[in-house]
């Protein structure tokens, strides 16, 4: 099972305070383990308040006209300090990963972070603080327990659709009504 470019939503049933009533990114998954980010959990702050905090320059930027009013989503647990730009599409920045056979990358490097504020940024950007990460055979054993669902990525859901509607649009892409299943876990 290679869960990269898929969705990981989050069951009813998963109470875990960093992953409840989530859906994750995965960009990443082979027999080291799996890197993903959380794309329906902002912050509550700007891409402006991180800027300021690297010491970028303001500049007008992407989609309304200022890079500085993009939000910035809780990424994940691990490495809360970290930025994260899932971007398309896949550009030439110092320090990407690029999403294997799709026009997708994750950039951890400031370049793009200036190429953003000039206004030479991709055009669809998900700015996140943290990611979330499993260790070898940890994610597919949560997926076997039903902790998760798990589809492929629909990427007008990663960078269009409302924050408040990515779980729900989610699962409804992979035809489940969240609303209609039990928060209690189990098997048959």
């Amino acid at each position: 099972m290679n869960l990269t470019h898929h969705f990981l939503i989050a069951m009813p049933s998963l109470q875990d305070p960093n992953f409840a009533r989530t859906v994750t990114y995965v960009f990443a998954h082979d027999e080291d383990g799996a890197m993903g980010l959380v794309i329906n959990r902002p912050a509550g702050f700007d891409l402006g308040t991180v800027l300021e905090q690297a010491g970028v320059e303001a500049g007008s930027g992407a989609r309304d006209g200022s890079a500085r009013q993009l939000p910035v989503m809780e990424g994940g647990p691990v490495m809360k300090e970290r930025g994260f730009v899932l971007h398309r599409p896949a550009g030439e920045w110092e320090h990407a990963l690029v999403v294997e056979g799709e026009d997708i990358a994750v950039a951890m490097s400031r370049d793009i972070l200036d190429a953003l504020v000039a206004g030479r940024g991709p055009r669809d950007v998900l700015v996140a603080l943290g990611y979330a990460g499993w260790g070898p055979g940890q994610l597919e054993h949560e997926v076997l327990q039903n902790a998760w669902l798990s589809g492929p990525a629909d990427l007008d859901i990663v960078f269009e659709a409302p924050f408040d509607d990515r779980w729900a649009l989610a699962a409804r892409g992979l035809g489940v009504e969240l609303h209609r299943l039990s928060r209690q876990s189990g098997r048959a």
